[in-house]
């Protein structure tokens, strides 16, 4: 295989893989190496040559055993022999390790023999590379004259050896499995060029990755204007940005307009705007026109009724081109494309997965796995079972794929699937990079009409327990509000046992209400650790015009699932129940007869309002606060705090009063006194702290439950109302039940609103209450693309003893705690808010359980990942 321009000969260097120099000794070969490499063609460090690593190993390059005496000729042969084996060992080792990173490596030795370069055959082809055999093929009489001049020649006798030796191999070397070979009877002419690797392109100003389109034409159109392409004079659909477009493949067979989709595709990357891969139904296709004998099925039928019926309207001349034209294109597109920014691997793109040990490679294996996948035979009904290859992948590029429909984009271990099943009725979905966004159209109908398709299939499956290896290690979860999320292992580990031991079923474990932060910025005022100014302060240095204070109850925070009946939940939690309640480590709230009680007394009240049926619903779900805090903190309470506060006042107490007697005895101990009675004071505050919050409940008197988000009803939910909605929603809730209670609030619109908010939270902390949280108006905010703290807590002086501890307020302990750090915590804060929206989202859409645990999995790994408890 050589190219020629302008009549001279040209030979190219694979971008990676094995070159074997054969010939003779003297015949040119280190020669031409250091050429190319003062050319620049060839590193020095892509050569390996035996002369070299015999030095390396031995200190000597040659051992001449001529003239010795015959025993010593043995010596001498044996030990250069040895030598060059151990030369060899060292030598093919590294070939073998350059060989797994896909480097070219120029083999320099005489290879005259089929068995030393079979071993080269075999290892390119353990790593998926090109094999190729430059054969340097110069007369006898040339050999012998080189060598004269050599500083160690080989001799006569030897050289006239090897020659015969090379001259007998080359009878069957064109045999032997070389990917490509070169015969040179010189070098001196011929052009050495190098190859870049077409799997490599730039992202340039981004890529657009299209799922399989499967002939959903109509679809593709309109996902192409809603990713913002238009057609030109000539028709091609260009981005105004200049961003390409990239099919993971299967644009045909199986839809209605397979022969379009396929001319589209084939006109958009002549024209360098487009990129195709290869794909399983694209192989096929390429060599049903390639006259192969296949069998046409799964819809690839409907390309030749395509074609028959294009030959009967365009002649059949037309028809044969076009076949001619559409089979060239498929066979021309590649396995995988890599895509780089500044020379980093960044996405790959696959039609069925690859492993990452291919990425970057090229072969009939790779290609293979590139359109089928890794796929363990066939079930009973003859679909392939495929195996889970992405849990593999650990080298940190983002690897898009297709080829498996899922209901959704599915993201694990840094791959994404975006097979929607459009020609099963399902979406047709795009891929934005760098900007990490999804993009679908819903389908037009269901063109396969599959009664047992894969999104069929997925459905009926929706209740199977999650694959935890796929968690196990680390995870990312793509999130609408706020991007990919990723948790690291060891926190999800821990995640993972408390689900397996503590938590509610995780069919029902559908939410996990986000943490919030305090304000970035501690109080300016001296006395305060933490005061609303600095809360407002910074939502409206985010732009937020109008905010919600609401009062924060000093309960435990806990998510309601409320069901219309019993059998209205089959359909969500896969079986018969009125709901759940457990709090925000999933855990259930209540014992199982109190749940019941309160679960059984809710439902009544909500249908005795109507709520359901006015509201067409067949769920609530609800965030909200149980009250009172000893409901589930009494063994907190009674262990610590009350231990606390009891001994701080008999022990404060006490030294009060023994100090009082040596100031009545004529002691100077003012001073002290006053600081005594400072610390008893706080230690009366610390306990009427926590005291405020704690009451006897009777069965269900005295437990109250107030609700501040309304998350969702069958079909909906409600992250896009205002929190003033989700308020008033509250205020009607607690109308239709004795259980539900209102939670006050105010609105901040102006700097008048400041100062009643500020009055207004004077007022609940100085009489014991927690405090506020104060949130924007909108359930999710941003201050240009970035997501802004969904809310912001601030605590009251008094309730702040129980988290920072009795003498907090002390003049170095309060400098000390307002250099406490936040940023942690507020990150987390946004992760779960973004993790919380997304779980109920896909709940609600009735996705399967594994894409809502993922996010619940995500958001508890999360909890696990220690910050400061007392922010």
């Amino acid at each position: 295989m050589t190219d020629r321009q302008e009549g001279q000969r040209v030979i190219p260097f694979p971008h990676g893989g094995i070159i074997v120099l054969v010939g003779p000794s003297n015949s040119g070969k280190t020669t031409l190496l250091r050429r190319l490499v003062q050319e620049g063609t060839l590193l020095q460090t892509e050569i390996v040559s035996s002369d070299d690593y015999r030095t390396l190993v031995g200190d000597v390059e040659y051992i001449d055993w001529k003239g010795r005496t015959r025993e010593e000729a043995d010596i001498l042969y044996s030990d250069y022999q040895r030598l060059s084996s151990l030369a060899f060992e060292a030598m093919n080792t590294v070939v073998s390790m350059r060989s797994r990173l896909g480097k070219l490596t120029v083999v320099d030795a005489t290879h005259l023999q089929p068995e030393y370069r079979r071993k080269y055959i075999d290892l390119a082809a353990k790593y998926d590379l090109p094999c190729a055999a430059w054969i340097l093929d110069l007369p006898e009489q040339t050999l012998l004259e080189r060598d004269k001049s050599r500083e160690q020649p080989r001799g006569r006798q030897r050289v006239k050896q090897q020659f015969v030796q090379f001259k007998r191999s080359l009878r069957g070397l064109r045999d032997e499995g070389f990917d490509f070979t070169y015969m040179l009877k010189e070098t001196e002419t011929v052009q050495f060029i190098r190859k870049k690797n077409a799997l490599l392109a730039e992202i340039g100003a981004g890529v657009d990755v299209v799922g399989d389109i499967h002939g959903c034409y109509d679809e593709m159109l309109e996902l192409l204007g809603q990713l913002g392409y238009a057609p030109d004079g000539a028709g091609l659909y260009r981005h105004p940005e200049g961003r390409t477009l990239i099919s993971v493949g299967d644009v045909m067979s199986r839809g209605p307009k397979s022969l379009d989709t396929m001319r589209f595709w084939k006109q958009h990357c002549a024209a360098g705007i487009a990129r195709m891969i290869d794909s399983n139904h694209g192989w096929k296709i390429a060599r049903y026109l390639n006259g192969r004998n296949v069998t046409l099925s799964h819809g690839d039928e409907n390309i030749a009724a395509e074609l028959a019926q294009y030959a009967r309207e365009a002649g059949e001349g037309a028809a044969s081109e076009l076949k001619e034209e559409l089979k060239q294109f498929l066979l021309s597109a590649p396995s995988h494309l890599v895509l780089c920014r500044e020379g980093v691997r960044r996405v790959v793109v696959a039609h069925a997965g690859i492993r990452d040990e291919y990425i970057g490679k090229q072969s009939k294996r790779i290609q293979d796995f590139c359109r089928y996948g890794d796929t363990d035979g066939i079930d009973d009904n003859g679909a392939p079972v495929r195996k889970e290859w992405y849990l593999g992948h650990e080298s940190g590029e983002l690897i898009v794929w297709g080829h498996d429909p899922r209901p959704y984009p599915t993201v694990v271990k840094n791959t994404i699937n975006i097979d929607q099943g459009a020609v099963f009725g399902g979406s047709l979905t795009a891929y934005r990079y760098p900007e990490q966004q999804f993009v679908s159209v819903k389908a037009y109908k269901d063109y396969a009409e599959d009664p047992d398709s894969p999104l069929i299939r997925w459905e009926r499956g929706r209740f199977s327990p999650p694959n935890l290896r796929k968690f196990v290690e680390g995870y990312s979860v793509m999130t609408d509000t706020y991007g990919e999320i990723s948790v690291r292992g060891e926190f999800v580990k821990a995640a993972i046992d408390s689900v397996s031991h503590y938590t509610i079923p995780m069919e029902e474990l559908i939410y996990i209400p986000p943490t919030m932060s305090p304000a970035p910025m501690v109080s300016a005022n001296e006395d305060y650790l933490e005061h609303p100014r600095e809360a407002i302060a910074y939502f409206r240095s985010q732009g937020v015009e109008t905010m919600v204070a609401e009062k924060k109850h000093m309960g435990s925070r806990a998510t309601l699932l409320l069901f219309r009946d019993e059998q209205a939940a089959v359909a969500y939690v896969g079986r018969p129940t009125l709901g759940t309640i457990y709090t925000r480590t999933g855990r259930a709230f209540f014992d199982k007869e109190t749940e019941r009680n309160v679960l059984s007394r809710l439902n009544t009240d909500l249908h005795r309002a109507d709520y359901f049926t006015r509201y067409n619903t067949e769920l609530l779900l609800l965030d909200a606060e149980i009250i009172p805090w000893n409901l589930k903190a009494r063994e907190l309470i009674a262990t610590q705090y009350a231990h606390v506060a009891e001994a701080a006042e008999l022990d404060r107490g006490h030294l009060l009063k023994k100090l009082r007697e040596a100031g009545n005895a004529g002691r100077d101990v003012s001073g002290w006194v006053q600081e005594m009675e400072g610390k008893l004071k706080s230690a009366r505050i610390f306990r009427e702290a926590f005291q405020q919050y704690c009451w006897d409940t009777s069965g269900l008197d005295g437990v109250r439950i107030a609700p501040f988000h309304t998350l969702a009803h069958s079909g909906q939910t409600f992250f896009d109302h205002t929190h003033l909605w989700h308020m008033e929603h509250g205020r009607e809730l607690a109308k239709l039940s004795p259980l539900f209670m209102e939670t006050e609030y105010r609105v901040i619109t102006c700097g008048a609103d400041d100062a009643d908010v500020i009055r207004w939270w004077e007022e609940l902390t100085e009489d014991g209450h927690e405090g506020i949280v104060i949130k924007p108006e909108t359930f999710i905010a941003r201050s240009g693309k970035s997501m802004i703290q969904p809310a912001i807590k601030i605590r009251g002086r008094k309730y702040l003893h129980i988290i920072y501890g009795i003498d907090y307020l002390l003049p170095d302990n309060l400098a000390r705690l307002k250099q406490r750090k936040t940023g942690k915590k507020e990150r987390h804060a946004l992760m779960e808010c973004a993790l919380s929206v997304e779980s109920v989202e896909r709940f609600i859409r009735k996705e399967p359980l594994e894409r809502v645990h993922e996010c619940v999995l995500a958001a508890l790994s999360l909890e696990s990942d220690p910050v400061d408890p007392r922010l």
